[in-house]
């Protein structure tokens, strides 16, 4: 059964000893961060337990983490921790990760570079200036690059599973064509543009044609170009395949049950939605890069105008490419990465100039990053990312054998719930099961996540909503589907 989100998990020998960049005035803050693990959730009446980053790595089987940390506008300190794969090297904070979908608003700041330069327009029709494939949409709409950068397009296609070693690769053509060897569907409009948010790894594809295509140059150059070299990011790249001689040093991807993901990293020719290599130290350098734009700094690498515009939320709380939250006394921008046995994390303030980017090579690494990203928020006094209390419930007998099924989420994938003791157990991921807890009579969470079920609990139907961030999704019992 395929899982939601296309996530899995790793375990690996982790006693290789941290290797760290930095140990001076900020080693203080390391211990801190190291030892203030919390959850998304706690239970109320319940305290919350503080774990170490090393122990965490074990308990959710994450070979290798790298953690580097933003405060004041430059980089406090980085550091790695565990190990590239099984019996390989020491992770570093030079060690390259597949960064996944962080690579969408590395490639909006291209994307708006263009718009400054007037090769790229934020309003006009995509269609025009795309070559050879148009974008399919309902009869007398258009989409304009605004909409694709802020996932209001009506695009199809979630996102992107990647290609195995010794599989096929497919041009970017194919993957919007929906052809062999592409694995994926078509990517066309099918709501009307701007009235609604959703995700689309398809849209950002749209964008990659668009830039080769006004260009003509090939996307990974212009990328380059525009913003690797311009914000110093000198250790990334969107390399698909990675050249062997990399390859031999990245941190290798594993899934759930501490294996490697068979023949290594996958490969993801849909670049501008999941095809970077990064360390955490780049990806903040791309932090610095649009909040010294977004600030009207000196050697800015885009106007302040079009910085300002990407960091507006709009729909589903996104700008254009990050997705975006205003405090009342700051404003972060951010985004999570999820490629085949890699997951990783970034967010900035444009104030205070603090942030994080956590990145790991296996498939639980999405709830480690989230628990150093709060374990930074506390220790550097940041006013969001804390831990949410919830009070839990019982649940009824008859309640909870209703429950227990599989259930299928259109265009994601599946989950199950299954019971576990006296309680639920709800399976995202897969070989992955954590306890489900009731808030209400309808009303069901996770502490790894703040992720809420909304359930109909009335036969002969099932149905309900997963709610997480700005995703709200539907999902329904499969029938005769009992685990």
């Amino acid at each position: 059964m395929r899982k939601l989100v296309g996530v899995a998990y790793v375990l690996a020998v982790i006693s290789v000893p941290a290797a760290a960049q930095q140990a001076g005035p900020a080693s203080s803050k390391i211990v801190a961060v190291e030892e203030g693990l919390t959850s998304a959730v706690v239970l109320a009446g319940t305290p919350a337990p503080r774990r170490t980053i090393m122990t965490e790595m074990r308990r959710l089987n994450v070979p290798g983490v790298s953690v580097a940390v933003l405060h004041g506008g430059t980089i406090d300190w980085s550091k790695g921790y565990g190990v590239t794969r099984a019996g390989g090297a020491p992770v570093t904070p030079d060690t390259l990760f597949q960064a996944g979908s962080i690579s969408k608003p590395v490639t909006a700041l291209a994307a708006l570079r263009l718009v400054e330069q007037h090769r790229l327009t934020l309003d006009g029709d995509v269609n025009a200036l795309l070559k050879g494939w148009k974008l399919p949409v309902p009869p007398g709409e258009h989409v304009t690059l605004r909409e694709l950068l802020a996932h209001t397009a009506g695009t199809t296609v979630h996102g992107f599973p990647g290609y195995a070693a010794g599989v096929a690769v497919p041009s970017v053509d194919d993957v919007l064509a929906g052809r062999p060897p592409a694995n994926t569907k078509p990517v066309f409009v099918d709501t009307k543009p701007g009235t609604m948010w959703r995700y689309s790894g398809g849209g950002y594809t749209v964008i990659q044609k668009l830039i080769e295509d006004v260009t003509g140059r090939p996307f990974a150059e212009v990328l380059r170009n525009e913003v690797l070299r311009p914000a110093g990011m000198s250790h990334s790249s969107f390399s698909q395949p990675i050249d062997v001689a990399s390859l031999a040093t990245v941190a290798w991807p594993h899934d759930g049950l501490g294996k490697l993901v068979p023949g290594g990293p996958h490969t993801y020719p849909e670049l501008a939605a999941a095809g970077l290599w990064s360390t955490p130290s780049d990806l903040l350098r791309y932090a610095i890069a649009v909040r010294d734009s977004a600030r009207g700094a000196d050697g800015r690498v885009l106007d302040r105008y079009l910085a300002t515009a990407m960091l507006m939320p709009g729909k589903g709380n996104y700008g254009l490419g990050p997705e975006v939250h205003v405090t009342p006394a700051d404003r972060a921008f951010s985004h999570g990465g999820s490629n085949a046995g890699y997951e990783n994390f970034l967010i900035a303030y444009t104030g205070s100039g603090d942030g994080v980017a956590v990145m790991t090579n296996g498939a639980r690494g999405n709830e480690l990053g989230m628990e150093i990203t709060r374990s930074v928020a506390a220790a550097y006094g940041w006013p969001s990312y804390r831990s949410i209390e919830r009070a839990s419930v019982p649940i009824p007998a008859a309640t909870r054998a209703l429950l227990i099924g599989n259930y299928a989420i259109p265009d994601l994938g599946s989950f199950s719930i299954t019971g576990d003791g006296q309680g639920l157990a709800i399976s995202l991921k897969e070989g992955v099961s954590e306890p489900l807890y009731a808030s209400g009579p309808d009303t069901y969470f996770i502490l790894s996540s703040d992720l809420v079920l909304h359930v109909n609990n009335r036969e002969p139907e099932i149905t309900g909503r997963i709610v997480t961030g700005p995703f709200d999704v539907p999902f329904a019992r499969e029938a005769d589907a009992k685990p």
